[in-house]
């Protein structure tokens, strides 16, 4: 069935809007999104419902996040599947879980993520919830159960990023001048002590860390291509920025010589899974009264310490992506400015280290 009539902005709303009959049924649209972008949107809405192709409607919500599931669990890792299954039993089930797909409203959806920003959940929190929502939906759509585009539901700008702390220069001096930790009481030489010192002067994630193995290091040059998550399963990463080559600065490359003398195995840092990671490095810190940051924090650490950079150095090292803008869409490797960039970070951690 065509659509003949058109969407028309009301000012009174803020939206377009269009009203569309197919089979005796009336169905309206909306989208918030204004100029012409807004309104085809909200005729690819219309036009969708008009399509006789949904075959699905009548299906229970609980039933299509049951078969999505499944499918994530056949094509995606544990630690992916895991976390939309927790999304789904907690937030998106009891609030829509006895619906029939059909009759989920956009609002249905946007009240699902006021009511996490209610309980407190991060900015980080929502904005998962968001793409968890977003990509079941993709999925209904594609099981031509439903033609709902929920583009327009959005996080509360009182959302607050979860507060992440980072090794201030006086305990970065300590992890690179202490390499005791305790074990059983006794004080031992901290078998990790240079997954520690090498994580924080490359900002390499914990997983990708403990990932790395020998034949990923080429002269001073990492290549990340792979990474331990927390069910220790090798994968490829958190997404496809991931999988990316930086030139190490010349302390990390000290510290790796270092590494090199007491490793056995082909990973770098041996057969250590991201749980004893993080639970040797809360002994290390206990030990060496540093304050109990998480390893992922060391992350942040490399970046605070590198933030005089320019986001064009330090977005390749650390695997960010750029939304269309002139660094993420336009830049492009020039020959010599990673070995530059590689320089001046060993120039910011010597200044510190040395005191």
């Amino acid at each position: 069935m065509k659509r003949t009539n058109t969407a028309t902005w009301l000012e009174k709303y803020n939206r377009w809007q269009i009203k569309v009959q197919k089979d005796g049924q009336r169905r309206t649209f909306t989208c918030s999104t204004p100029g012409r972008t807004g309104q085809r949107k909200c005729h690819a809405k219309a036009d969708a419902w008009l399509d006789d192709n949904i075959a699905d409607s009548n299906a229970r919500v609980n039933s299509l996040f049951a078969d999505y599931l499944k499918t994530l669990q056949e094509t995606t890792s544990k630690s992916n599947w895991v976390k939309i299954q927790s999304f789904g039993k907690n937030w998106i089930l009891p609030a829509i879980g006895t619906r029939k797909i059909c009759d989920v409203t956009e609002q249905h959806l946007q009240s699902i993520i006021n009511k996490g920003y209610a309980k407190g959940l991060s900015k980080k929190t929502l904005t998962n919830l968001k793409a968890t929502i977003t990509s079941f939906f993709k999925y209904c759509r594609k099981r031509k159960a439903t033609t709902l585009l929920p583009e327009d539901i959005s996080i509360p700008k009182g959302a607050c990023s979860a507060h992440k702390q980072i090794l201030q220069p006086e305990y970065l001096y300590k992890l690179f001048h202490s390499d005791i930790t305790t074990w059983r009481g006794k004080p031992i030489v901290d078998p990790l002590i240079y997954a520690y010192r090498f994580q924080v002067l490359t900002g390499l994630r914990p997983g990708e860390l403990l990932g790395l193995r020998w034949k990923d290091i080429r002269g001073n040059e990492v290549f990340v291509s792979q990474s331990i998550n927390v069910y220790n399963e090798i994968t490829t990463g958190k997404n496809e920025n991931a999988i990316r080559h930086f030139f190490m600065s010349e302390t990390a490359t000290v510290v790796l010589q270092h590494q090199r003398q007491i490793s056995h195995t082909e990973r770098i840092f041996g057969d250590t899974d991201p749980q004893k990671y993080r639970k040797s490095w809360q002994r290390y810190c206990r030990a060496n009264d540093i304050p109990q940051i998480t390893p992922y924090e060391m992350r942040h650490t490399f970046v605070s310490i590198a933030k005089n950079l320019s986001e064009g150095q330090i977005k390749p090292i650390v695997g960010h992506s750029q939304n269309m803008d002139t660094f993420g869409t336009y830049g492009h490797e020039v020959n010599g400015e990673l070995q530059k960039t590689a320089q001046q970070l060993n120039a910011l951690f010597l200044e510190i280290l040395e005191g």
